[in-house]
């Protein structure tokens, strides 16, 4: 049960140079990690709606930094958008400064608030009613990292530093089967197995980057078909969403992502692995869309390695669930026994279904190139 207590929106709205005057909030049941509301303002008979959003700063223990990048990101989108002749008020996110001029706003309590403007005619999608939504999305994404390529000044700041270095991640794995607190790893020899044998594949991204093979680039870092706003009358993919993880990584890292979220046949955390399986369909929406906004920017080194790049970021969660459960389910919130281990499970079936289709998945990336 969520105890946190109801926050005062009227009195942190009032700390935004938001237009007219409050008149109500509520809120938006999204997301597993920040808290969001809708808020509505009067200015001279019309409603205006702005989102609230609560950092949370638990998670991300520099919201200063977080909120630099987002800053720095949006308003450049905007700039490009406007440029192309777009409507930057639709394509990119806008923040709402405080009454000081900053991004956000520190309650004295200590809680971090942000506002956005609220984009109207569109709308997320949790599950996928339209394979046409899905090649959105996916060339929303694509857009979105080639505009960025672009991004003058310094390097953006590492929100959660190191979150899809595979090799490390292969690291705390091996460190929790060797230390086994909880005495869980002879019950799980075959997951144990399963990732091992494929310890190989860990530094294939993260060493290509540290090489120069591969580019680092702005990625978002959380490429689920929710995190895209979908045009309610045309079907476009109108403007990526949920910045916080937006920092330097590999397109590898997105496109991989993508996959292991929307191609998967199951939930997460089915516990019936003959439900669990690897769309080639869904991969063929992802894929065209993908590389029908980004192919002309992105270099060999990268288009050679997507199809790769759903398998190793598929294994990478599936090794960071096992990993939980291993240690005692101390990261991912669990709701039953064993729920990293179930979740673990899906990853490396999803993994195996993968590398059956291997040469179908490249034929699909080849075809769109």
């Amino acid at each position: 049960m969520d105890m946190k207590p109801t926050p005062d929106l009227e009195r942190i709205c009032a700390a935004f140079a938001c237009e007219g005057a409050w008149v109500s909030s509520c809120p938006i049941p999204s997301g597993h990690i920040n808290d969001t509301y809708c808020s509505e303002f009067e200015a001279a008979g019309r409603r205006i709606k702005y989102v609230n959003q609560r950092i949370n700063h638990l998670v991300f223990r520099e919201p200063e930094r977080l909120m630099e990048n987002i800053e720095r990101v949006t308003r450049f989108a905007r700039e490009r958008i406007l440029e192309a002749g777009g409507d930057p008020d639709r394509e990119a996110l806008a923040l709402v400064p405080t009454r000081d001029g900053e991004s956000f706003h520190r309650t004295p309590e200590g809680t971090y608030w942000r506002m956005f403007r609220y984009i109207d005619g569109a709308r997320t999608y949790d599950r996928v009613e339209d394979l046409r939504h899905v090649y959105a999305a996916s060339r929303a994404f694509g857009r979105f990292q080639r505009m960025l390529a672009g991004l003058p000044g310094e390097r953006l700041h590492e929100t959660i530093p190191d979150f899809h270095h595979t090799r490390k991640r292969f690291d705390a794995f091996l460190a929790a089967v060797e230390h086994d607190p909880l005495r869980r790893a002879a019950a799980v020899g075959p997951e144990i197995d399963f990732a091992l044998a494929r310890e190989r594949d860990a530094g294939e991204v993260v060493d290509g980057l540290a090489s120069g093979l591969i580019p680092e680039r702005i990625t978002h870092n959380d490429t689920k078909l929710n995190n895209v706003m979908i045009d309610d009358r045309t079907g476009e993919g109108v403007c990526v969403i949920d910045l916080d993880t937006v920092m330097p990584g590999s397109v590898l890292y997105d496109f991989g992502d993508s996959v292991r979220l929307g191609a998967a046949t199951a939930v997460e955390d089915e516990r019936d692995l003959s439900k669990v399986g690897f769309d080639l369909e869904l991969f063929d929406r992802l894929a065209q869309g993908y590389l029908d906004a980004a192919r002309d920017f992105l270099v060999p080194a990268e288009t050679a390695r997507l199809a790769f790049s759903a398998r190793l970021l598929t294994l990478e969660c599936g090794v960071r669930f096992l990993t939980d459960h291993l240690k005692g389910d101390v990261y991912f919130k669990i709701h039953r026994d064993g729920h990293n281990l179930d979740r673990a499970r899906t990853q490396f079936k999803m993994v195996a279904e993968m590398e059956r289709r291997a040469d179908d998945m490249e034929s699909v990336v080849r075809r769109y190139l």
